[in-house]
């Protein structure tokens, strides 16, 4: 048996402190309904849930609401920072204009459901929304009791997206908005998304930090990102099962659990939007520390146009100490953004390191070099070769036609010249 060292010991009380300083990550105890409606009566699920019973003309459900004030904190991102977003931004994460920037016309939202596949026979047993407001953040969860209770509760919801211009969600283009719209759909209500713009935060967050952290999971950035790590939290898998094992019971202590998992996702899902928010809008003050995510931010500023910004970011990855797959890719996309700008002895070297170094880019490189040689210098002999070099990692019908081109080229030179020679013979004295 390995002998257990005070070395062992120190470095086992540096993690149990590392974990008792990780910011809290339990939301909020339920709040009353800020303007409960007419007939609302305060419920309580057996054992386990507390919340408002709203009354409507179409039914009852049960309405929880949580508050965040903007002094408190979710991991690294103050609840305060969101009354002062740099909203102009959120056309870089969408790529299109939105009709609105306000961010107090932008509502968070995150269902629980009965299945995760989708399709008709699924349908949203919880829905969450989070909106930003004066002194903070509110959570406001929508929850039937009973499949009875759907028909009041979307229409509830509806009323209340009715005031906010932009959904914003984490993979909702794929999920929860069109199962909603099947729910309204077969319910026959009116869809409350029909005139709202939607923001999806999975395809940005991708951009920015799939190249580190592999997995974009809301959970996996909440732990990178935010510095969040959530206690007394339940797997998505198993929340349809909760649900129903609550129908079958009436016992809806395990359902503590669904309803804290949903009030996590939507607070992140709000401080997510805030940093990618804050790093768009000032890419030259980012707090970024990890080179691939500066990678990832470089290639995302330049595919919007933002050449010079990206350049720097290009450059600070690069000496970062990338690995060496992301790091042949930044000196290849640098290259590409130095030849737009006309800076082409900066462009060439690159790409003869990368011809030397890069099994990846070696021939595109070569491709690259071939094109400088044979149109801006018209140094034929030095295209062919670049061409032929080419060829050997990666032949195509494309380099075949362009060594013909070339030598076609090398020819009428060489004709050229011999003309010219010729020429300057017979005008010479005899």
């Amino acid at each position: 048996m390995q002998r257990i060292t005070q070395g062992d010991i120190n470095a086992l009380r540096r993690r149990m402190q590392l974990r008792e300083e990780r910011p809290a990550s339990s939301p909020p105890a339920p709040q009353p309904p800020q303007s409960a409606r007419k007939g609302s009566t305060t419920s309580t699920l057996s054992r386990g849930i507390e919340g408002t019973e709203q009354v409507t003309s179409l039914g009852t459900f049960l309405l929880q609401e949580h508050f965040y004030p903007n002094e408190r904190s979710h991991g690294s991102v103050q609840i305060g920072c969101l009354q002062s977003l740099p909203c102009d931004a959120m056309h870089d994460i969408v790529g299109e204009q939105l009709r609105s920037t306000d961010a107090n016309r932008w509502v968070f939202l995150d269902t629980e459901t009965t299945g995760l596949a989708g399709g008709t026979g699924t349908c949203a047993f919880l829905v969450g929304i989070g909106m930003i407001e004066e002194g903070g953040f509110r959570v406001q969860l929508y929850f039937m009791r009973d499949f009875d209770e759907e028909h009041a509760m979307l229409d509830a919801l509806a009323q209340t997206l009715a005031q906010y211009d932009t959904v914003i969600t984490f993979n909702g283009k794929a999920f929860d908005v069109p199962l909603l719209e099947t729910r309204y759909r077969l319910k026959r209500l009116r869809n409350p998304f029909r005139g709202m713009d939607h923001v999806d935060l999975l395809h940005p967050s991708r951009r920015l930090w799939k190249e580190r952290l592999g997995s974009c999971r809301l959970t996996n950035l909440e732990s990178h990102v935010l510095g969040v790590e959530r206690q007394g939290d339940i797997p998505g898998a198993l929340i349809p099962q909760c649900y129903f094992d609550y129908l079958r019971s009436g016992d809806g202590s395990k359902l503590a659990a669904v309803f804290h998992h949903n009030v996590l996702d939507i607070v992140s899902l709000a401080c997510i939007n805030s940093v990618l928010l804050t790093i768009l809008a000032s890419p030259d003050r980012t707090s970024l520390r990890h080179g691939q995510d500066m990678h990832g931010l470089a290639r995302w500023l330049n595919k919007l146009g933002r050449e010079g910004q990206a350049l720097t970011l290009y450059r600070t990855a690069i000496h970062s100490g990338l690995p060496r797959r992301d790091l042949f890719a930044a000196l290849w996309e640098t290259a590409q953004i130095e030849c737009r700008a006309g800076r082409h002895e900066e462009q060439i070297q690159l790409l003869r390191d990368l011809a030397r170094v890069s099994a990846m880019h070696r021939a595109a490189a070569f491709v690259e070099l071939a094109k400088h040689y044979e149109h801006r210098l018209k140094d034929y002999a030095l295209a062919l070769k670049m061409t032929r070099n080419a060829q050997r990692h990666a032949p195509s019908e494309e380099l075949c036609h362009r060594e013909r081109r070339i030598l076609r080229k090398l020819s009428a030179t060489a004709k050229e010249g011999e003309a010219e020679a010729a020429a300057a013979g017979a005008d010479s004295p005899g």
